[in-house]
């Protein structure tokens, strides 16, 4: 793979990565306990506030193995080892790296 085209890869990287922490920072009112005054809130209420909370921790730790799962894509760049397959030594298809940069095995390890 070119120098270009990985330079190309490592922006877009770099780029999910920002989306991923603008979108953290976003939900970080979502992630806090839920108050259990119930005075102030009734008890369905609380509960769908406990939902939300549960649905954005879930979320906040799928957003970590993504940024984990990128910023490996990124050292993989920087140690020249970007778009090789982890098990085969081979090349990943350009095609698929385009589609998830954090690929690290090609589709004929990744299938069987």
């Amino acid at each position: 793979m070119d120098q270009s085209a990985i330079a190309q890869f490592e922006v877009t990287i770099r780029k999910a990565l920002g989306v991923l922490a603008a979108e953290e920072a976003a939900t970080v009112e979502d992630r806090k306990p839920v108050e259990l005054d119930q005075q102030s809130v009734g008890r369905l209420s609380r509960m769908d506030a406990m939902q939300v909370q549960a649905m954005a921790a879930a979320q906040s730790r799928r957003r970590a193995a993504e940024r984990r799962r990128l910023q490996a894509a990124l050292d993989r760049i920087a140690d020249g080892s970007f778009g090789e397959c982890t098990e085969c030594g081979e090349d990943i298809a350009p095609k698929r790296l385009e589609l998830d940069p954090g690929q690290t095995r090609c589709i004929d390890c990744a299938s069987g």
